[in-house]
């Protein structure tokens, strides 16, 4: 289908008449956790070949994950919102809001009523801190008023990442079922061998004349995005390529374009940006059990999808005073060396390695690139590390010379809030003995970071996939000055004006989490977790409890 057919039958389709209701919003939510179901299997599949893994059980769990249960989640979180709003006019929230010691409104988004959330994440919570002004009475704002708006007027543009599967799919039912907009979805070229499933698994939502799915390279993306038509624009990448899109193709031009602030694409566009995701280690005492847990953590979150997330840690933040600094360091090291390497299926990824890392390699006979974990950079001393996304297995440590918890912790806030590149998101560990005593002082650290998401214990990856959090940069960005992107997904309990969704966990995860390449049971609990959030029940709750525990 062209880019003008796309666009000619989404102008005709009969939705445009008859309105978007919130009651026709959830039946396509009902009907396409049926679809989807059906296509589950393929899609995994489909994505562990395209990155050049076939058959292979941890990459097959990893796209089940990132893909069918995400997106099913989705829909049944949706679905909830979406209920709520035609019985009582809101979303009901996961718990009673609060305030911080500011006065920030603070609101409960984690866990949720339903889905088994309490029992399936155990001892995980999260909330969202509103901006300034926010109060209890006002938290959803505008969402009230774009989810009761049945009108059909708009057609988006979604420019799809090409690494995991969830993003394109999230970002474009985020406009269908939130804001009543038709989405025409260009995929990306690294990942386009999904699109029969895609059109498959989203049947109801093209059906109903609010999806369609085109491919091609840029000179589509460029006649997309440009056509009088299309309205907005949503863009996943790089800010590299939001400012070729935004402000023109060359340097020169984009400076002077935005000396003028004149954009060559003049429409509304929001974006999901990279970012140079830190992990900040707080210096204290921990068990040896403590340390190889948030050691576990980290190495996965470096090496899940072969490195190819903008969540994936890049720079790990220490004490280089902290005495148990080098045995934390060499687990991280041991962890990397347990874990398989995978191809480096994403394009300029050798390049990338190369550039960043200082090593002329060539990739084995498989294109697998070796995980990188460059240690001892100093904080105060510039690195291109620091100021671009790696996206590929390389990852830094970054030392910030204290011992004092507090310092640290105050100085390494800082240390990412001016000396990283992007707002996306950040994660935190914690001794046991400081959150229990300085609690306060962790409060204030967390309110200071410039990061739309921030995880205490836990990887960012698992705040995306949960959905009740916002997802998005760091609220301030501008076109000039784009960060992380403009503007959020997910965000399922609709939250208007929010500044950062905050994830709490223990330092011990339990079970073993399954992103960690060493859970044996992966394949299996994806899809015994796909099988609840289908059709939640107790008894599929036990299976997915009983693969999970024989991990």
């Amino acid at each position: 289908m062209s880019v003008n057919e796309a666009i000619d039958s989404l102008l005709k389709a009969e939705i445009r008449k008859t309105g978007l209701t919130i009651r026709k919003r959830y039946m396509l939510c009902k009907r396409s956790l049926d679809t989807l179901a059906e296509t589950a299997e393929a899609w995994s599949e489909a994505g562990a070949f395209g990155k050049q893994c076939p058959g292979n059980p941890n990459v097959l769990a990893e796209e089940m994950l990132t893909g069918p249960v995400t997106i099913t989640r989705l829909l049944r979180l949706a679905s909830k919102t979406l209920e709520q709003f035609a019985m009582r006019g809101k979303p009901k929230l996961a718990g009673t809001c609060k305030e911080t010691s500011n006065r920030q409104c603070v609101v409960p988004i984690f866990p949720t009523h339903y889905l088994w959330d309490r029992l399936t994440f155990m001892g995980l919570s999260a909330e969202a801190i509103m901006q300034p002004g926010v109060s209890t009475s006002n938290i959803h704002g505008q969402w009230l008023k774009a989810v009761t708006d049945t009108k059909v007027t708009n057609i988006v543009a979604v420019l799809g990442a090409g690494n995991v599967s969830a993003v394109p799919a999230t970002d474009s039912l985020h406009r269908i079922l939130f804001q009543s907009q038709q989405v025409i979805l260009k995929m990306n070229p690294v990942n386009d061998y999904l699109h029969p499933i895609f059109e498959k698994a989203f049947s109801p939502f093209i059906e109903e004349g609010m999806l369609r799915i085109i491919c091609g390279g840029v000179d589509v993306g460029n006649e997309l995005i440009h056509h009088p038509d299309i309205a907005e624009v949503h863009i996943t990448g790089s800010t590299q390529s939001h400012d070729r899109i935004v402000w023109g193709s060359e340097t020169h031009e984009q400076d002077a374009n935005k000396a003028t602030n004149t954009p060559i694409l003049a429409k509304p566009v929001t974006s999901e940006l990279g970012n140079v995701t830190p992990w900040i280690v707080v210096p204290g005492s921990y068990t040896n059990r403590q340390l190889d847990s948030q050691a576990q953590h980290i190495a996965a979150s470096i090496t899940n999808n072969a490195g190819f997330n903008c969540l994936a840690t890049r720079v790990v933040v220490t004490s280089s005073q902290w005495p148990q600094r080098s045995e934390f360091l060499s687990l991280i090291d041991k962890h990397l060396a347990a874990t398989p390497l995978r191809p480096a299926y994403y394009p300029g990824a050798v390049d990338r390695y190369r550039k960043f890392t200082g090593q002329d390699i060539t990739p084995d006979p498989t294109n697998r690139l070796p995980w990188a974990f460059i240690k001892n950079q100093d904080s105060t001393k510039p690195s291109p590390l620091f100021k671009e996304e790696t996206f590929v297995g390389v990852c830094v440590e970054a030392t910030i010379a204290t011992e004092s918890p507090d310092t640290f912790l105050k100085e390494a806030v800082d240390f990412c809030n001016q000396g990283l590149a992007g707002t996306l998101c950040a994660s935190m560990t914690v001794p046991q003995d400081y959150e229990r005593t300085k609690r306060d002082v962790i409060e204030q650290q967390i309110q200071r970071l410039r990061y739309s998401t921030v995880c205490i214990n836990q990887w960012s990856g698992l705040a995306y996939s949960l959905l009740t959090p916002p997802w998005g940069g760091y609220p301030g960005a501008t076109l000039q000055n784009i960060e992380s992107g403009i503007g959020s997904v997910h965000n399922t309990f609709l939250l208007d004006r929010y500044e950062k969704s905050v994830l709490r966990g223990p330092l011990v995860s339990f079970p073993k989490p399954v992103w960690f390449p060493t859970n044996k049971n992966a394949l299996a609990i994806a899809r015994h977790l796909l099988a609840l959030y289908q059709r939640p029940s107790l008894a599929r709750f036990l299976k997915l409890l009983t693969s999970a525990l024989t991990a």
